[in-house]
């Protein structure tokens, strides 16, 4: 697989749900609709992560119920301010288990594994962590100021661009460490044969 899919396959997996929510309601303007389709999205995810008998993590778990219970809060009471509020507490949440060192090593490719300097990738963990509390707090200070439809559009356009713009600058460098090192490698090995 294509070391850049690779990477970028599992974060765009685990934000499809909320990137289905924002641009339904973005477009809509129907928070009913954007709920009940995001729920629907994320217990999708689940279901088939279980019928490929694959193990579901922690995270998703929290996620769905985060889904549920938000979800549900705004379908039932018709306030969309459950909802609103649900990706601050997702983005929280995220954030803090970013902060655990060693994360972001699932999302490596395998040709970068071993070339990366550990520091660097943790450093690159803490940095995502920022962004997601910085996400966090933007998406809280615009669900308790602004309607529903102005809070969809600033987070449709901030979710994904912020990530996609972090995600380029770090494969980018990722990438030439691990083309440096792998010549690097490829140097000594010649000089020395």
């Amino acid at each position: 697989m294509n070391p850049l899919l690779h990477a970028a396959r599992p974060i765009l997996i685990d934000l499809a749900a909320t990137f289905l929510f924002y641009g339904v309601l973005a477009v809509t303007g129907n928070v009913m609709l954007a709920t009940a389709l995001g729920v629907a999205l994320g217990i999708a995810q689940l279901a088939i992560v279980k019928l490929r008998g694959a193990r579901v993590s922690a995270m998703q778990w929290a996620s769905l119920g985060l889904v549920l219970a938000m979800g549900g809060a705004t379908l039932l009471t018709h306030d969309a301010r459950f909802i609103l509020i649900k990706p601050t507490i997702v983005y929280a949440v995220i954030g803090a288990a970013m902060l655990q060192r060693g994360w972001m090593t699932r999302y490596m490719p395998p040709i970068s594994v071993g070339r990366v300097p550990e520091s660097m990738i943790t450093g690159a963990g803490y940095v995502w962590s920022g962004l997601m509390f910085a996400s966090a707090a933007l998406n809280l200070v615009l669900a308790l100021s602004v309607e529903a439809k102005t809070v969809a559009l600033v987070m449709a356009v901030w979710s994904p661009a912020s990530k996609v713009v972090l995600f380029a600058g770090q494969y980018l460098l990722f990438r030439g460490v691990t083309i440096r090192k792998a010549r690097q490698a490829a140097l000594t090995g010649q000089v020395t044969a």
